[in-house]
């Protein structure tokens, strides 16, 4: 076949001319697809693809996607290997020759050489103090550590076995060619680079590497496992004598070194389009398949991304991904209902009677400069409310609690298969080294470990836990500071209130209560974005604690940070919930703040527009904020470098520069990892779920502003920070127990934000009980006639000839009982409030729970392949060994015939 192709090749390029595409494919009953092209810069032949489908016995065949990219003969300008243009550089240290630890440096080199890794040194362009000391991994030690940290290689194609169900599916895929292709999807044919290998994988052995697929040792190992497998070592090696004194991590803490990282793939920009000339490299590819701006309503290219980040970021854009896909039918479903409460406007009996009502006077609002106001000055604000408020929200509560499970169930699934995809599926953490921090704090006392069984150093159980007491309390005292920071919010709003209703804008006075809510949110936002300082307390007490594992500290610290921020992020809008107005008084007995300021009361179509308003606005505001801050903080810092060197170096000096350079003049992931990416989505999520019955459209602003996430972070990645360390996870971490913990805690808010802060129940009992259609078991429109002049209550005001009124459910100052007492219409209000808390909490809670049992974790076909393949491996591995022995065999008769015939 080589052969054939090569002849094939020179006799259509003898006359001068490059083959193009179609010259190249293959006969399509053989259904052999071939793509060749002649690299430009050396000249040598290159397969794009080769991909074989035959189908026999229920079989289907699928070779591995080949992709030769050589490494020999890259011109050292593209900075990607050593000076020499043979070794793949692999991983990049950065220091300074005026820097400490010299020492301490220079040892560590040495061990990193006695580990078989090549070094070479190069000045900086830029800076002459700064020097790039250039790392290559050789065959032979990445077969070595491959073993050693048992790294997945492929050693077989893939063979899947037909069921009928697939059968009848393939029938079915037969009709779909004749309809369009899901504009969703990407063009394999136009852009082959994104095809994965569809082969088994076993764990690499170096005396068994017969079995795995070595098409080219420079390949073999992927950019991605070559730089993971650099830094195993370098993490291992010794930078001065001493029982645990190693890695690169204490070496870059201490400033030995400046930073590390791997490199990108070249430039991700090229003057030629991607689909008439290829990718030039991975990033290419992902840039334009991925970050680029134009593919917006694209899938993802998981693998790639994968393949080029590792499976942690992998995953992390899966699950963002995946949360954006299921927030398309929320979104739809929230937009409904306010739609719903859009089109029955009209027919709302309640804003009906609140804007016919001039002849009913409310009491002020506050004790000085408030005027009385008629009731139907709230019209607009009525019908607003109906907006968010009206029949549908009940069942969007419900849709939405039931979401969250089915989003979190069938996440696990989604994880399960991407898993199984990945060869994550028996992939354990290694145990994990011990922090230098601890270590030099319980250095003196040690115990054996009970896994290693070598000595560790040990934390006493009282010094554990007082730390854990004294970081707690600081925890406490935290969460105080926000709610401090809530009350003074709350003072605003009572003496604001006041000074809006004397505001010489008419606009202003008018609507003195929306004003003073909209200013107090604006505020409210400032402080929320002022207390993020809770970063620096929340290492601090982490530190306090002395986690044993970087894995132990960063769980901690992530639960603090969470802790915080959701405190922070929400407390005000759990005081306008289930706070504002519930404990004011009555007129004449109003509940004062330090005896002087009254508190601030719900307006008079009720709380809910507050609350909207407070959740609209701080998520508008805090989401555009966060997408600043993620590209536009990196933009300006990247501008202003390349500011500087085309100042000193000339216009076209960053095109002139090696790879190294370029990358080093990048900003560098932050030190959490992806810890701002899935807070900033989890907090959101929180916003999405918990007070949605107030805020029917939080799904759908979040969803808008995902699908600019998802590719802010893309370009973030590929073009404005260092590329990060490839690294392994199986899941999300600790993160999935937090979205779960919100799951509950959002049947819990939107059970109280229906009972307590909408009107649904004080409606519900006045249509079945005290309306025009009481006892007749139906409720409608027209049964809640009157239900207006049923909430208000009267009281009578001495120095004025008419009588106001407010909203609460007491008797008339002139009643035979006890004036301004309850009346039976609030208690019963009460009991159903209560009554609608118990019952939808258990429904939702039974209705979860039901889907999560009835959703499986591993979907059917997925455990079916999962056996199925552990069975083929089986089989693979018998036959791979009773061949390798029959060609021993071979060979020892080869042998003995040949020394047998060579005796006279």
């Amino acid at each position: 076949l080589s052969l054939s192709l090569f002849s094939l090749y020179m006799g259509l390029s003898s006359n001068g001319r490059a083959p193009t595409d179609a010259e190249f494919c293959g006969p399509r009953p053989l259904g052999l697809r071939l793509r060749i092209s002649l690299s430009p810069p050396t000249g040598l032949l290159m397969v794009k693809y080769i991909k074989v489908t035959l189908g026999q016995n229920n079989l289907i065949v699928v070779t591995p996607s080949l992709c030769f990219s050589p490494q020999v003969g890259r011109s050292r300008s593209s900075g990607l290997c050593f000076s020499d243009g043979k070794c793949h550089i692999d991983y990049i240290l950065v220091y300074r020759k005026s820097g400490p630890q010299s020492e301490k440096r220079e040892i560590f080199e040495r061990n990193i050489r006695a580990e078989g890794l090549q070094m070479e040194k190069e000045l900086s362009v830029c800076n002459s103090d700064v020097i790039f000391l250039k790392l290559h991994a050789p065959w032979e030690v990445l077969c070595r550590y491959a073993e050693l940290m048992n790294i997945r290689m492929p050693f077989r194609r893939k063979i899947y076995y037909m069921h009928r169900r697939y059968k009848f599916m393939s029938r079915i895929n037969r009709f779909r060619g004749w309809l369009p292709r899901k504009p969703m999807k990407f063009d394999n044919n136009t852009l082959p680079d994104l095809e994965e290998n569809e082969s088994f994988t076993a764990p690499f052995s170096r005396s068994r590497i017969h079995h795995f697929t070595i098409h080219n040792k420079d390949t073999f190992f992927n950019n991605a496992t070559r730089s993971r497998i650099v830094h195993h070592i370098l993490q291992r090696v010794k930078y001065e004598e001493g029982k645990d004194k190693m890695g690169l991590n204490r070496l870059l803490s201490n400033s030995s070194y400046e930073a590390a990282f791997p490199l990108h793939e070249g430039s991700y920009r090229s003057k030629n389009s991607i689909r008439t000339h290829g990718a030039e490299n991975h990033r290419h590819l992902l840039y334009e398949c991925w970050a680029w701006w134009g593919v917006w309503y694209k899938y993802q290219p998981l693998d790639l991304i994968r393949r080029y980040f590792g499976e942690k970021i992998g995953l992390y854009f899966a699950w963002l991904g995946w949360y954006t896909g299921m927030l398309f039918p929320a979104a739809l479903v929230g937009l409904m209902v306010f739609l719903y409460g859009w089109f029955t406007l009209d027919h709302c009996q309640v804003s009906k009677e609140i804007c016919q009502a001039t002849d009913i006077i409310m009491c002020p609002i506050c004790d000085e400069y408030c005027p009385y106001l008629r009731l139907s000055d709230s019209c607009i604000y009525a019908k607003v409310t109906h907006l968010f408020d009206n029949g549908a929200t009940v069942f969007f509560a419900v849709f939405m609690a039931v979401w969250a499970t089915v989003f979190l169930e069938f996440w696990k699934r989604r994880r399960a298969v991407l898993a199984y995809d990945w060869d994550l599926i028996d992939w354990e953490e290694e145990e994990e080294e011990i922090r230098p921090q601890f270590e030099a704090k319980y250095s003196k006392k040690e115990r054996m470990n009970p896994i290693s069984g070598k000595p560790e150093p040990y934390q006493a159980f009282t010094d554990k836990y007082s730390r854990l007491i004294v970081s707690a309390s600081g925890i406490f005292f935290m969460i105080l500071v926000v709610i401090a920071a809530v009350f003074g919010i709350v003072i605003y709003r009572v003496i604001t209130v006041s000074t809006f209703a004397a505001f010489g804008w008419a606009l202003i006075r008018n609507n003195s209560q929306v004003a003073t809510t909209g200013t107090a949110v604006c505020i409210n936002f400032c402080i929320i974005m002022l207390l993020n300082l809770y970063e620096k307390v929340a290492l601090l007490l982490t530190n306090l604690e002395q986690p044993r594992t970087e894995s132990e500290w960063e769980n901690s610290f992530t639960l603090k940070m969470f802790l915080f921020q959701f405190v922070n992020l929400n407390s005000s809008t759990f005081y306008i919930a289930f706070f504002l107005g519930r404990f004011t008084g009555r007129p004449g007995a109003y509940i004062r703040l330090i005896n002087r300021w009254k508190l601030e009361e719900c307006h008079p179509s009720g709380c809910l527009i507050d609350l909207c308003m407070q959740m609209g606005i701080i998520m508008v505001l805090k989401q555009t904020w966060n997408n600043f801050m993620e590209l536009g903080y990196p933009l300006i810092q990247n501008w202003w470098t390349r500011r500087k060197l085309r100042q000193e170096h000339g216009p076209n000096a960053k095109a002139s520069f090696p790879q190294w350079e370029r990358d080093y003049n990048l900003q560098p992931m932050n030190a959490y990892g992806l810890f701002d990416e899935y807070l900033e989505m989890i907090l959101q999520f929180g916003f999405t779920t918990i007070f949605v019955a107030a805020f029917p459209l939080a799904p759908l602003l979040a969803l808008l502003n995902n699908i600019i996430e998802i590719r802010l972070d893309a370009y973030k990645f590929v073009t404005q920070w260092r590329r990060p360390l490839p690294s392994q996870a199986k899941d999300i971490g600790i993160w999935y127990g937090i979205l779960e913990g919100i799951g509950i805690l959002s049947v819990i808010t939107n059970a109280f934000v229906i009972a307590v802060t909408s009107d649904f129940i004080p409606r519900l009992v006045y249509a079945y009980k005290y309306g025009p259609c009481a006892g007749q078991g139906r409720a409608g429109e027209r049964c809640m006639m009157g239900y207006v002049n049923a909430s208000l209550s009267m009281f009578r005001v001495s120095d004025f000839e008419n009588t106001s009124v407010y909203r609460d459910y007491r008797v008339p100052p002139d009643s035979p009982s006890e004036p301004y007492s309850y009346t039976l219409q609030f208690w019963h209000v009460l009991a159903a409030r209560l009554a609608f808390i118990i019952v939808f909490e258990h429904m939702v809670f039974t209705i979860k729970n039901l889907i999560a049992y009835l959703i499986p974790d591993l979907p059917k076909d997925l455990r079916d392949r999962m056996r199925r393949e552990k069975y083929l491996i089986q089989e693979m591995m018998y036959e791979a060994e009773l061949e390798r022995l029959q060609k021993e065999k071979n060979e020892k008769k080869k042998n003995y015939r040949a020394h047998h015939n060579a005796l006279p």
